[in-house]
């Protein structure tokens, strides 16, 4: 029987886990911004970042290790609802998820 390395299998993540890393990078990039963002807010952005994530699951888990081109992808599918929602810079909230995940 043809073993395979285990560590390189892409599967996909449960809904749990993409909920958590969706909320932690959020959180992460809060503390980057030094703002208050109200819970309801944060609510919204999560949820709708999460979508997004869902949505576009198989090129998510495609590049994983790829930090630069999920932040790219982050920029442009993701950070201009949240800007406005948040009322913050589009670049600035770029910035700050950039330094916060490491892409």
């Amino acid at each position: 029987m043809n073993q395979k390395n285990e560590k390189h299998d892409q599967n996909l993540p449960n809904l749990r886990k993409i909920r958590r890393a969706c909320n932690k990078e959020l959180y992460r990039t809060i503390k980057r911004l030094k703002i208050w963002v109200p819970p309801a807010k944060l609510a919204e952005a999560e949820e709708l970042y999460l979508k997004k994530v869902v949505l576009n699951l198989s090129f998510i888990a495609e590049n994983g290790s790829n930090r630069k081109l999920l932040s790219d992808w982050w920029d442009e599918n993701v950070c201009p609802d949240i800007a406005k929602l948040w009322d913050v810079e589009p670049a600035e909230l770029a910035r700050a998820f950039r330094d916060a995940f490491g892409g």
